[in-house]
């Protein structure tokens, strides 16, 4: 998976992993594979157990009550997941940016991607642009990249729910 300008695909991969964890290394690799990650490594029971830690940091920076503290926990999350940025080349992808070392795990490789991705999608398109869905009976979290930055339920099924209960309370 390449990181576009936004962070778009992996702050939506997070929110995925997030909203329907995982239960196997195998499932963990189907969906970062399924999502366009390119899965060259080995998935392990210790990657699946870095990757619920590293969620369970990332929902800390969805969940954070100001900017400034989203800031500090992504910034954690970025010291801990990422390394110095170096242009590669592999997989006939052309030269791109790595933001981190070739001999991680898959993990690691999976820490950087949602780290730096989230710093591109909050510092690209608002820090205000993670949240929980508004809808009353949903917890589920979601990275709003809609063009206008408006984005408050996970999906259009909790959108419309929302919609008719307001609909029906007038």
């Amino acid at each position: 998976m390449l990181l576009n300008p936004y962070g778009a695909d992996p702050v939506n991969l997070a929110a995925d992993l997030v909203n329907d964890p995982p239960e196997s290394p195998a499932e963990l690799e189907a969906r970062c594979d399924a999502a366009g990650l390119n899965v060259d490594r080995p998935v392990t029971g210790r990657d699946l157990e870095a990757a619920r830690g590293l969620l369970a940091d990332w929902v800390a920076v969805v969940d954070s009550g100001s900017e400034d503290a989203r800031a500090g926990l992504l910034n954690d999350l970025l010291e801990r997941w990422s390394g110095h940025p170096r242009l590669i080349r592999h997989d006939d992808q052309g030269w791109h940016l790595h933001y981190r070392d070739d001999d991680v795990t898959f993990a690691g490789m999976l820490g950087t991607l949602i780290s730096v991705g989230t710093a591109l999608h909050l510092s690209g398109r608002g820090m205000d642009r993670l949240g929980r869905c508004a809808a009353g009976d949903c917890d589920r979290v979601f990275a709003d990249t809609s063009r206008n930055g408006r984005q408050k339920y996970c999906s259009t099924r909790c959108n419309n729910r929302a919609a008719v209960r307001r609909h029906r309370a007038r």
